[in-house]
This record gives C-alpha cells, sequence and structure tokens, in this order.
C-alpha cells in the first residue's frame, strides 16, 4: 500500500514545480516586455522631437508666407514678429547677467 502522505508530497512537488515553471514563463516575457516598453518609448522621443521641429519649420514657413504675400493678417504677422524680437530680447539679457 502507497502512504497518503507520499502521495500528498508528490502532489504537492508537482503543483510547486509547475508554478515554478509558469513563473519562470512569466518572469522571460515581463523582461521582453520591458524592452518593448523602451523601444517604443525611444520612438516616442524620437516621433515628439521630429514633430517639433517639424512644427517649428511649419510655423517659420507660414510667417515667411505672410511677409512675402503681405496678407492681410499684416497684424497677427506684425505681432508674431514683436514676439520674436521680445523673446530674443529676454535672451540677450540672460546672456548679459
Amino acid at each position: 500500500m502507497t502512504d497518503p502522505n507520499s502521495d500528498i508530497i508528490v502532489e504537492l512537488k508537482d503543483k510547486v514545480n509547475k508554478l515554478v515553471g509558469q513563473f519562470k514563463g512569466l518572469k522571460a516575457e515581463v523582461a521582453l516586455l520591458e524592452e518593448e516598453k523602451k523601444r517604443l518609448s525611444e520612438q516616442l522621443e524620437v516621433a515628439n522631437s521630429e514633430f517639433s521641429n517639424l512644427e517649428h519649420r511649419f510655423n517659420n514657413l507660414k510667417l515667411t508666407k505672410e511677409l512675402v504675400s503681405g496678407s492681410s493678417e499684416a497684424g497677427d504677422t506684425k505681432k508674431r514678429i514683436n514676439q520674436i524680437v521680445r523673446e530674443i530680447d529676454k535672451c540677450m539679457a540672460l546672456l548679459n547677467r
């Protein structure tokens, strides 16, 4: 006859081994997901940087077009130029400190 405690021990060992296997699998999956997260974060940072650069270029082109075409939005153009001049003045003031 088989000892009932022996069967329980064998069954418990099997369950523990199964849990250890699941743990190792999940640990590997977490590592892969962390790598993918890092890669996607880097891609997002590059995309945000590119977007910012393109937005800046667009604003410059829009300002240039307004200046060249002499559009009816001259007031807006003058405001934008004054804003840029103020920003330059602030930068120069900071440099002179």
